[in-house]
């Protein structure tokens, strides 16, 4: 777990650049599996509990949990999984915009505008996410787009 003093900040300027930045030309199970793998060994160096889920349509194609990460998780992937599928965005954009109006984004059985999930863009079109869950929502959203930075960089 992650000492309050260590969390990363993030803006809702930072995360819009984010979005912007992380797209894909293509996006295959082949290409799920390589930023999932990517994803649990970042997590695995950083010594956390966390769970990484890669949805390509309605289709999990990649889940991994290390560390210890608790039987709720599976419902915490699928909540911000559901909200950068229905608003193509970033979960934790959600809550940085409601946050910014003095609001507090929606949340439901279904829906957890919480960081971690991160939509898959191709050519303009959000094929799935790739969620984190398991530590405080920002080192989630982190350890996500530090993998597809990564991954996108190679």
């Amino acid at each position: 777990m992650t000492q309050d003093d260590d969390l990363p900040t993030f803006t809702a300027e930072q995360i819009e650049q984010q979005l912007a930045e992380l797209t894909f030309d293509s996006f295959d199970q082949e290409a799920a599996y390589a930023l999932g793998t990517l994803a649990a060994e970042i997590v695995r160096e950083r010594g956390f509990a966390l769970a990484v889920q890669i949805v390509i349509g309605d289709h999990i194609v990649y889940k991994a949990a290390l560390g210890d990460v608790e039987e709720g998780t599976t419902e915490w992937l699928r909540r911000k999984s559901n909200v950068a599928r229905r608003d193509g965005v970033p979960s934790l954009l959600v809550r940085r915009r409601a946050e910014a109006l003095g609001e507090k984004a929606a949340e439901d059985a279904d829906h957890a505008p919480h960081g971690g999930a991160f939509p898959i863009v191709v050519d303009g079109t959000l094929v799935g996410t790739i969620t984190g869950s398991g530590q405080p929502d920002v080192v989630d959203h982190d350890v996500v787009v530090s993998a597809l930075r990564s991954y996108l960089a190679n």
